[in-house]
């Protein structure tokens, strides 16, 4: 895919521009039940006994048919389940896409082979399987024999143990007039009309390299290579349980092979590609996204009449509400100031009477002296004009006037008890008032500190201003270490088995034992908790992480902020999109993009949560056949395996030009788009460059190992590689039939 300029992706505000909604969606689907299969008598009439019964025990799928078709009858996978119901009394059987009808047997099935080998390891689902295949051919059997010979694929230096027991099935239990066995991969290459070449043989179990030199398989220079598409699904799981954790799906084995199948590919350059594979431009095409089934919380939509109903409705108690604090503040005014008019009347009278009468009236009331009730009616007056300016917003800024305090200057000798209750309150208003004056004295100092610091700053960049942009960018990396360490810290604290955890743990272990760290000594407790104020930091210790240090980390940002702005105005090298927050945008970010695509994600959205977009792993997953290193497999890629195949072990042979003209691809995990070219391309950079090289590929790479088997078993010289029921019972299970497409004793 070609890129674009990089100012077409990108809008004018420095993001990246917003991807449509997916045009497609794939979904996942468990292997269905093909449905009852009939049995097909009509082969069976048209075969004779001298017609075989061609059969590829494959891992994945068992194909089976007549010598004189064109291709297999029925494919089923190599799975039975036997189970007994208790209720029924009965005992239940299913082979083959039969299992997938019934729960029960679902759970109960079994597999042929070992997972991820071609080693035959359960003989039971084996005699099942094969019960299956020659009752759905057709196959009499009525004299307990099937009375037809056999030919069946095998693994390349398959078990001896593996080809006996087979033989003793095959012979002992359906009575096979005959049996011959051959490689898949070299049945497919002679179907296609090979004769020197180098087979390459990537299946579901294993991929396998056999040089053929005058249609004779050099199975001495044969090398495997433990990878194929049972392998490349398995770390394709692992992969996405890397990926998303919390997936809330499960991926079924059968599901990974499908995905594996159908979004995976070769690429051409696979370094290059994947340096630029998550790249904005053309992401959408590259991310698949696959959806899993889900259900979706209901939300009841309201239509646009009910809507605009409950806004009315909004407005309306709004309104109410304000009509109802406005009318209590009407009330409290008037309160107010009929306090205000009782309180100037006092004042009157308290003034217009006797001293003793005076005060009567005063502690009536609660007042001490006179200036507390000048004190009230001023606070009142004060109160009363805030209130009536309140709804225009006029506040008066009224001066505040010196306090005095006359009593501090009288001795205490002269005053009564009275007084001196006095004297102290006027005391503590005094040490209030200083106190008042010298935070404020300290707040005016720290702003012409700031201001000066700001003078000096200008003065600095006026005069160096590019050591003073350094210093800024210095600092801003400071801050923004410490708010991802604080992040990390809170990320950590979230996990019960982070190491940050478990050190608060302690901590609070510590806090709470009853046992002190000390022995205390003779005189009493010599606790000096407290003492230092390194002491209190144990508290920050042991709070959480979502509520330690809000205050600070405020304070962080806001300093984060005011650098970003001095760096914009002065620093042209500082755009928008250095900013942090323009960093930490979703349609700039590779995590988001690898973990969702170019798209927006809503985790609150069940259909979201149960997506998993794959883009990397669709080449990343293929590309162990190449490079088995990066699945952590300690053995050579195809390329070098072929390499070292045709430069060295071939170099004397006089044929090795010809098998460099047919390089021969076949299985079904050779199917990726690019495997092809990809295979061609590597090893045209590894041979001489005077070399003719070819590569092909089988004209059905699933089917054609089968048809090779069907086509070898009707050719009249094939009759001697076929192993009798009396050579069997002569020589044992351990004799074998040499031919050009077999195994032989190496």
């Amino acid at each position: 895919m070609g890129r674009s300029a990089p100012n077409d992706n990108l809008s004018s505000s420095g993001r990246n521009s917003p991807k449509p909604p997916p045009a497609k969606l794939w979904s996942v689907n468990d292997p269905p039940f093909e449905g009852f299969r009939p049995v097909d008598t009509e082969g069976y009439r048209r075969s004779s006994p001298n017609t075989a019964i061609v059969i590829d025990n494959g891992s994945s799928t068992v194909r089976a048919g007549w010598s004189f078709d064109d291709k297999p009858r029925f494919s089923i996978p190599p799975l039975m389940a036997r189970y007994r119901d208790r209720k029924l009394n009965r005992t239940f059987t299913f082979v083959g896409s039969d299992v997938y009808a019934d729960g029960t047997a679902r759970g109960q099935s079994k597999n042929i082979y070992e997972p991820g080998s071609n080693i035959v390891n359960n003989w039971d689902v084996v005699e099942g399987v094969l019960d299956y295949v020659f009752v759905k051919l057709g196959v009499d059997g009525a004299n307990g024999s099937i009375g037809r010979p056999v030919v069946m694929t095998e693994p390349v230096a398959n078990l001896g143990y593996t080809r006996k027991t087979m033989s003793e099935i095959l012979f002992e239990c359906y009575g096979a007039p005959s049996v011959a066995y051959g490689i898949d991969s070299l049945f497919s290459y002679n179907y296609n009309g090979g004769k020197h070449g180098l087979v390459v043989s990537s299946s579901y179990a294993a991929t396998h390299l056999i040089p053929v030199v005058e249609s004779k398989a050099l199975l001495s220079q044969a090398t495997r290579l433990n990878w194929g598409r049972f392998q490349s699904a398995e770390y394709l799981l692992k992969l996405l349980k890397l990926k998303y954790p919390t997936f809330p799906g499960k991926i079924s084995d059968p599901q990974a092979e499908d995905l594996v199948r159908e979004h995976c590919y070769v690429s051409e350059n696979y370094e290059q590609e994947l340096c630029r594979y998550l790249d904005w431009t053309g992401l959408e095409e590259r991310d698949h996204v696959i959806q899993f089934p889900f259900t979706e919380q209901v939300v009841v939509q309201k239509t646009e009449e009910e809507l605009a109903r409950a806004a009315e409705k909004r407005k309306e108690s709004g309104r109410r509400l304000q009509e109802q604090a406005a009318k209590m503040r009407l009330e409290k005014l008037i309160r107010k100031e009929q306090e205000l008019v009782y309180y100037k009347d006092l004042q009157q009278r308290v003034q217009a009477t006797t001293k003793k009468e005076g005060k009567r009236l005063l502690e009536s009331d609660d007042f001490d002296d006179e200036s507390q009730l000048e004190k009230k009616i001023k606070e009142m007056e004060k109160s009363i004009r805030k209130a009536r300016n309140k709804d225009v917003g006029d506040m008066e800024n009224e001066e505040e006037e010196e306090p005095t305090f006359p009593l501090l200057e009288v001795p205490d000798d002269q005053l009564d008890e009275e007084g001196l209750k006095q004297k102290r309150q006027q005391r503590l208003m005094k040490s209030n008032h200083e106190a008042r004056a010298r935070a404020k004295a300290e707040k005016e100092r720290e702003k012409a500190r700031l201001a000066e610091e700001e003078e000096k700053d200008n003065e600095k960049r006026k005069k160096n201003l590019e050591g003073w942009v350094e210093e800024r960018r210095l600092a801003r990396q400071t801050i923004i270490q410490k708010i991802k360490d604080r992040e990390r810290l809170k990320a950590e604290l979230g996990n019960r088995k982070s190491l940050a955890n478990q050190m608060r743990m302690k901590s609070i272990a510590n806090l709470a034992s009853d046992n002190p760290t000390k022995k205390r000594r003779r005189g009493g407790d010599e606790d000096t908790f407290g003492a230092d104020d390194a002491d209190w930091g144990v508290y920050r210790t042991i709070a959480t992480g979502e509520q330690s240090d809000d205050e600070e980390e405020e304070d962080l940002n806001a300093n984060l902020k005011t650098i970003e702005a001095q760096l914009l105005k002065h620093d042209p090298n500082f755009t928008e999109q250095s900013t942090r927050e323009a960093q930490s945008d979703w349609t700039k970010s590779m995590i988001h993009a690898f973990l969702h695509g170019p798209w927006p994600f809503d985790s609150e959205s069940q259909r979201e949560m149960h997506q998993i977009h794959l883009n990397v792993e669709r080449i990343r997953v293929p590309e162990v056949v190449f490079q088995p290193s990066i699945a952590g497999l300690d053995q050579a890629g195809i390329v070098e395996i072929a390499a070292g195949i045709l430069t060295e072990r071939l170099a004397d042979s006089p044929l090795r030009n010809e098998v460099l003209k047919d390089i021969f691809l076949t299985g079904g995990n050779t199917l990726f788009q690019g495997f092809e070219e990809r295979l061609r391309k590597e090893l045209r950079a590894v041979l001489p460059a005077e070399s003719t090289l070819r590569v092909r590929k089988a004209k059905d790479s699933i089917l054609d190992a089968w048809r090779g088997a069907a086509k070898w078993s009707s050719q009249a010289d094939s009759k001697h590689a076929f192993v009798t029921r009396a050579e069997f019972l002569e020589k044992g299970g351990d004799y074998l039939k040499e031919h050009n497409l077999g195994n032989a004793y190496l």
